[in-house]
């Protein structure tokens, strides 16, 4: 080992957390706007995750600086006796719908008006390039792994930004359906790094009795309520 303490076998765990459930009573795409905050059956998610995690050796806690996610990393910072730090990398990814309705039903895909942004689903069109998501992740994962070298680290995030990196991290491409993503809500995607190298990814729900069945992940759209897919 170097005299900086960074050795080759260093193992460390850096997990993708993504925030509980919103206040959204208007089935907004909230995207980057302040103002959203963590309902009650959020905070109680974010409370059990911090429970799960109580065991581990976490020594960086770090959040998305949106409400949302600073709220849902307190707990867990609390419990390790952390000061949360904020990365704006991890914000969520930018959507030109934002403060727009976009549930079953609505018929907001029929509205000419927003069919400039579709054009092109491989970008996307209607918001920010999946590869820039991947490198300000990356980023962020990175600066993770050095902060918490040979212990484990947790960045709370959005649902988007956490699949896609995942997603290149295990060589899939980055277009895909919505609705097929990984990453309920209080989920944790887990990177397991051996020195400075990704060896595997874990996913794990530990709230999952927690989030309502038309959220989790795989779930059939219901009219009437909106999924808010990338928060």
């Amino acid at each position: 080992m170097s005299a900086a303490g960074k050795g080759p076998e260093d193992v460390t765990v850096v997990h993708l957390m993504r925030h509980g459930e919103v206040h959204n009573p208007d089935g907004v795409l909230y995207g980057r706007r302040a103002g959203y905050h963590l309902s009650e059956l959020g905070r109680e998610m974010a409370e059990r995750v911090a429970e799960s995690l109580a065991g581990r050796d976490i020594t960086y806690v770090v959040a998305s600086p949106l409400e949302r996610a600073q709220e849902t990393a307190a707990p867990i910072a609390k419990s390790h006796g952390l000061e949360l730090a904020t990365d704006g990398r991890l914000i969520e990814a930018a959507n030109v719908f934002e403060g727009k309705t976009f549930g079953v039903g609505d018929g907001a895909l029929r509205k000419p008006g927003n069919w400039k942004h579709l054009t092109n689903p491989f970008q996307p069109s209607w918001g920010e390039p999946y590869v820039e998501q991947v490198v300000r992740m990356m980023g962020a994962l990175d600066a993770a792994k050095d902060a918490a070298r040979g212990h484990e680290a947790v960045l709370v995030s959005h649902q988007l930004p956490i699949w896609i990196v995942r997603s290149f991290v295990e060589k899939r491409r980055l277009w895909h359906d919505p609705r097929r993503r990984q990453c309920t809500l209080a989920s944790l995607t887990s990177f397991t790094y051996k020195g400075d190298k990704i060896v595997s990814v874990g996913y794990s729900e530990p709230a999952i009795d927690l989030v309502p069945v038309h959220l989790r992940a795989g779930a059939k759209p219901v009219k009437g309520k909106a999924k808010a897919f990338g928060a």
